[in-house]
């Protein structure tokens, strides 16, 4: 165990960028989102939850696959390049990191996706606990331990210093590249920091949360249930939940034209929109009630049932602070705990 003070993050931050790609809470126009560490950025550990997580580091939000260009009648293929450098994601939560392994049985399952799987193999992930869980939390009904993030090193916030711990054998190499700026430290007062943090955690309201009757066993008896038709009517079918959940990975595959050339890419996608996984004899889901099941029918069955028994959700709150309509799956589970009564 170590401990560094918060003053010489700036250095510790600087001496990871020498060898890494950095990435980190960065403030902009008054939002805190992961972005490349600069010596100019506005670095903001204190914000317990970005906009969108650190999904983006791994799964990013665009990319590009592959160009084919013609000269010609010729025709040729250039793959884009898979990861090569190695990079840190500084200050990811528990929720957040969990929301890895959910993404890394749909990416890393046969068919392996190398682009995915290519950036899991450079990436070194510093989790930091969360020092005071909000109202909006309830990652431990998801199994889930905010006091403990599982990761490659895990650090704990104490007062003016934060203590650092190497969990994985990545994280023993990114501690020794930066040992100079670490001091020895014994777990004390780490542990007075979990048991605060876990007080916190068990005051919060959507701790109660029952998971009762939501498996892999439930697909008919919730798929057919008439609560959908009462939960769905005030969905805007905006897709903001998808974009800020930490699990969704839902994507589309685009071509844009360059003259001689076309550029094939993928970009994340909502299964909200009317338009997603159109076919050229329409859409297999006709009305937004359906849309709207399917999203949480996901994350409760499908994806428990075939990843045995791991919801697909993550309990990090960002659909029921960013929902317009304040729909999330707290008042889905509710709904029907109360078997219909949305409260």
């Amino acid at each position: 165990m170590y401990k560094i003070a918060k003053e010489n993050l700036s250095a510790l931050f600087r001496l990871i960028a020498e060898t890494r790609e950095l990435y980190l809470p960065v403030k902009t126009a008054g939002q805190t989102n992961y972005a490349a560490w600069s010596e100019d950025a506005e670095v903001d550990l204190d914000t317990l939850k970005t906009v969108k997580s650190a999904k983006d580091a791994f799964f990013p939000q665009s990319e590009g696959l592959y160009t084919v260009k013609k000269e010609g009648k010729k025709i040729s293929v250039e793959p884009e390049a898979l990861k090569e450098q190695d990079f840190v994601v500084f200050g990811m939560k528990a929720c957040d990191v969990k929301g890895l392994e959910v993404l890394d049985k749909v990416f890393l399952s046969d068919p392996v996706d190398t682009f995915y799987a290519a950036r899991r193999d450079h990436g070194t992930i510093v989790a930091m606990a969360c020092h005071e869980p909000e109202e909006t939390c309830f990652c431990k009904v998801f199994g889930v331990d905010a006091a403990e993030p599982k990761s490659d090193a895990a650090v704990w916030t104490v007062g003016e210093e934060l203590y650092w711990k190497a969990l994985t054998e990545k994280g023993e190499a990114l501690t020794e590249s930066v040992k100079e700026l670490l001091t020895d430290a014994d777990e004390a007062a780490v542990e007075t920091e979990k048991e605060a943090i876990h007080k916190i955690v068990e005051k919060l309201p959507y701790m109660n949360l029952s998971l009762e009757g939501w498996n892999g066993d439930a697909l008919s008896e919730k798929f057919d249930s008439p609560i959908w038709e009462e939960l769905y009517k005030p969905c805007l079918a905006c897709g903001t939940c998808t974009f800020v959940c930490p699990t969704c990975q839902c994507y589309d595959i685009k071509d844009y034209s360059a003259g001689d050339k076309v550029s094939r890419y993928r970009c994340w996608d909502s299964c909200m929109y009317s338009d997603f996984t159109m076919m050229a004899h329409g859409n297999n889901r006709t009305s937004q009630m359906q849309r709207f099941r399917q999203r949480f029918m996901h994350k409760l069955v499908y994806y428990p049932a075939n990843n045995d028994g791991m919801y697909s959700c993550v309990g990090c709150g960002r659909c029921v602070e960013k929902c317009p309509q304040a729909l999330n799956i707290v008042k889905v589970i509710r709904a029907f705990q109360n078997q219909g009564g949305v409260k």
